[in-house]
């Protein structure tokens, strides 16, 4: 037997969204009912860089790939959960280090921003000396329970590198009821093609 956990954020009005900007929140919205016609139907406008999502790297790089060339076999496999809940602010090589990263490994990194449903402009992110060592430890990929994996830094240090190194980047997990460990990851980004990212569902498998 084994147990799925869901690791998506919902989309709705009320999700929190980058900054709270007004122009970020999803429109949601009924365009047929039982009313009006003969089905009932939902329209939503949704930013693919709000809740659970995946980056390309077109979102930050000029020159970047598109969306449809992140494969679903490099967003499916085993992944490791890592417990960073004790660190403030940012997460720096020294935060990273103990976990003894592997080369080609997927990292999901919880920390105190899972705990949290409301958008804090002082959420925890990586910092640029944690991406230069998950660069330097040669992981695939990467995924944090942030709505952005840094804090719009100047130059954008911690994005820019990681996408040059073609390392994937899905951002706003939901990590709260995960424990560290060794997971099953599926991450299912909506089929969209030309695009810097795409809203995903993700979960991961567990042995019941």
């Amino acid at each position: 037997m084994f147990k799925i956990i869901d690791i998506s954020m919902t989309i709705e009005d009320s999700m929190p969204v980058y900054k709270n900007k007004e122009e970020k929140k999803p429109k949601i919205y009924n365009s047929s009912n039982f009313q009006t016609g003969k089905t009932h139907e939902t329209r939503i406008d949704v930013d693919c860089h709000g809740g659970t999502h995946i980056d390309a790297p077109l979102h930050m790089l000029e020159d970047g790939a598109t969306v449809e060339t992140i494969g679903l076999e490099q967003l499916v496999g085993t992944c490791r959960v890592l417990d960073l809940t004790h660190v403030e602010d940012g997460i720096t090589r020294e935060d990273l280090e103990p976990h003894n990263l592997q080369k080609g490994e997927w990292v999901l990194l919880k920390t105190k921003n899972s705990f949290t449903d409301a958008f804090d402009p002082e959420f925890i992110y990586v910092k640029e000396d944690g991406a230069r060592y998950l660069i330097e430890a040669g992981i695939r990929g990467v995924g944090i329970d942030s709505l952005g994996i840094e804090r719009a830094q100047p130059e954008y240090t911690t994005h820019r590198p990681l996408f040059r190194n073609n390392i994937i980047i899905a951002e706003g997990l939901r990590l709260k009821d995960v424990l560290p460990g060794t997971y099953f990851m599926v991450i299912a980004p909506l089929k969209l093609t030309g695009i810097d990212g795409a809203p995903a569902r993700a979960f991961l498998i567990a042995n019941a």
